[in-house]
């Protein structure tokens, strides 16, 4: 057994250290917005932020069922199979990043309207939106680069293209904000560049691994049956994605409703969250490509050793992270902003993140496992669930508890998440 704790560490370190750095693009436009002059620039770029990540998130997919289908056909030793999942999928990413280009201006503008905000947190999270836009066709190849990525269990790779988007992404930020004072527009800015140089860098580090155009044969990168399967596949967790986006956007929507001040508030505590959750997602990604490989491998002992040493190794570091924010929550709220009245707020609302990396542990875990054996209709299923608990809850609790009980809902929607999938899961082995 001690080998499979190798092997997850192996695969989830270099994942958590490249997972961590994602959230680094909106943790460092938090920072930077969260000192300027006022809230509304902080809340601007925080309704900016739940924007892409709702429109992104809801082409995760992408990232998904590429890693899930290139697992298995590693685990199958089909080199073929594991060349054409990728090259589907990345044209996938470039047509819908550039229909969201077509589409751009009514997108944002309806969906800023949804979200709900005072009009000086619109303006500036339009500025924001408006410009970062311009990085879809980027950002959505950048999911692909990164499914394929973990499929093949490259890890160290994935850590490098990270890395290496978040150091851009800052340079630029600090040039354009802290020295040309550009502002909101400055962070966008930094953002888009991130983005696009990601993807650069991406490419070339496939081509440099074989992954290269003219290795593609058209017939079986359309051949039908294989469509039809991604296509399923995608659908299925298209569905389960925007179910999850919309608890998030609602979420959003509800604080923004109590005032730019709990909506300032909450965009710093939520990125606590995102910080715990891509750490634990190191776990379920090496979770994913491990048991896409058994699986494609046809050896149900591995799968088994697998699903053990994965979730009691990222339990173990669920709670260490609750830990560290209950002994320096305080402190990491002032990093992201100076603003008083937002640290009080922020303070005044801690007690629910430093409980919810420990249940959210097991929705991510979940979710590992299904994506690696590709079971997408349960996770549609789960989701949907999930998401209709959370919106009941949060309408009572939020009318009774105010944002208490905003955060106590989303601490039960990952319990949901959990407990809807963990039903299922005999389902893998007997199939």
């Amino acid at each position: 057994m001690s080998y499979w704790y190798r092997r997850v560490l192996l695969l989830a370190i270099p994942l958590i250290l490249s997972n961590l750095t994602q959230p680094l693009l909106s943790t460092v436009d938090t920072i930077l917005s969260g000192h300027l002059p006022g809230p509304a620039a902080l809340g601007g770029v925080a309704l900016g932020g739940i924007f892409f990540n709702s429109i992104f998130w809801t082409f995760g997919f992408l990232r998904m069922a590429t890693t899930g289908l290139v697992a298995q056909a590693h685990g199958a030793a089909n080199e073929e199979d594991v060349l054409h999942h990728f090259g589907r999928a990345f044209l996938s990413a470039l047509l819908i990043g550039c229909l969201i280009l077509l589409v751009k201006g009514p997108l944002i503008s309806l969906s800023l309207g949804l979200l709900g905000a005072g009009p000086e947190v619109r303006q500036n999270a339009a500025i924001y939106c408006s410009i970062r836009i311009w990085s879809a066709p980027a950002s959505l190849a950048n999911y692909v680069i990164l499914g394929y990525l973990l499929g093949r269990q490259r890890a160290r790779s994935a850590l490098v293209l990270q890395a290496a988007i978040n150091v851009v992404n800052v340079v630029v930020a600090l040039f354009l904000v802290l020295g040309k004072h550009w502002g909101v527009a400055g962070i966008a800015t930094a953002t888009l560049t991130a983005e696009w140089a990601g993807c650069l860098l991406g490419i070339a580090l496939l081509a440099a691994s074989g992954v290269h155009p003219s290795r593609l044969r058209w017939p079986s990168l359309l051949e039908g049956e294989s469509l039809r399967r991604l296509f399923a596949l995608n659908r299925d967790i298209l569905l389960r994605t925007i179910s999850l986006v919309a608890a998030y956007a609602w979420f959003t929507r509800t604080g923004a409703h109590a005032g730019d001040a709990i909506l300032a508030a909450n965009a710093v505590l939520i990125n606590f969250h995102w910080i715990a959750a891509y750490g634990l997602d190191g776990f379920a990604n090496a979770t994913e490509a491990l048991v896409g490989e058994a699986i494609g491998a046809g050896r149900r002992e591995d799968y088994r050793a697998v699903l053990k040493a994965s979730s009691t190794a990222a339990f173990a570091v669920a709670i260490l992270i609750s830990l560290v924010y209950l002994a320096l929550g305080r402190q990491i709220i002032a990093v992201f902003t100076n603003l008083d009245s937002v640290r009080i707020l922020a303070a005044h609302f801690l007690p629910w993140v430093i409980i919810l990396p420990a249940v959210s542990v097991w929705s991510f875990q979940f979710d590992g496992i299904f994506i690696g054996a590709t079971k997408a209709a349960e996770l549609r299923n789960s989701m949907m669930i999930s998401f209709a608990g959370f919106l009941g809850l949060a309408v009572v609790l939020s009318a009774r508890f105010g944002n208490h009980g905003l955060w106590c809902a989303m601490v039960a929607f990952m319990a949901l998440r959990a407990i809807t999938l963990a039903v299922q899961l005999p389902r893998i082995e007997r199939t």
